[in-house]
């Protein structure tokens, strides 16, 4: 009797976003050798949180992602007539708590006036008014607590399918289903800019503006 071999299972495939290394025991002057030693135009993003030092590389899932967010917001603040000056991954350190990141998106939007115009000194300014994570990959950072220390009042983490909101409350986050700079704006919104922008990022930003106008 002849007898067929069964097909092997196939393991479901995760995108990954982005590629680690994670660095522990580091002092905060090692940490500035580092940063200092790194050219500004890399790719690489670094988080340092006491000790532990996390170098991202990001691949395309994570750039993509990240891109497309940054037209979602910067499409709403547009249409909602606010201001904004826009941060991107600029490297915020703070050593009083031994933590330094460059984010993928960072705002300065209620607090827009306060440093307009000029370079932001994270020693003196507040901290951006909100700021978004993408990690599709797991990170040994505890991007919450970090950033809730940091002080910064919205954080928006995406991991490649949910997207969370977070609002600084009592020196913690809890998580928020809409956003307190968009408040108008219903979270699913998000997951429909993300789906219409794969095929037409531009079409997706025209759809998301019509949507608003007719909102109001």
């Amino acid at each position: 009797m002849i007898t067929t071999a069964p097909e092997p299972k196939t393991e479901q495939q995760y995108p990954i976003g982005e590629q680690r290394v994670v660095l522990h025991g580091l002092s905060w002057d090692a940490y500035l050798q580092i940063l200092n030693a790194l050219p500004q135009s890399r790719g690489a993003r670094l988080t340092y949180d006491d000790g532990v030092l996390e170098i991202t590389m990001p691949l395309e899932d994570h750039e993509f992602s990240g891109r497309l967010i940054e037209c979602f917001v910067r499409t709403l603040v547009e249409a909602m007539g606010l201001r904004m000056k826009t941060m991107g991954s600029t490297t915020m350190n703070y050593p009083h708590l031994k933590k330094g990141t460059e984010p993928d998106n960072a705002y300065y939007i209620q607090n827009q006036p306060l440093v307009k115009g000029r370079n932001v000194d994270f020693a003196q300014d507040p901290p951006p008014d909100l700021v978004v994570e993408v990690d599709i990959t797991q990170t040994d950072i505890e991007k919450n607590k970090f950033y809730a220390a940091i002080g910064v009042n919205e954080f928006w983490r995406f991991n490649g399918s949910l997207w969370r909101i977070y609002q600084l409350q009592e020196g913690g986050y809890q998580e928020v289903e809409c956003s307190p700079t968009f408040p108008q704006v219903p979270k699913e919104r998000l997951y429909v800019f993300l789906a219409e922008a794969k095929d037409d990022e531009i079409g997706a930003m025209r759809s998301l503006r019509t949507w608003f106008t007719q909102l109001s």
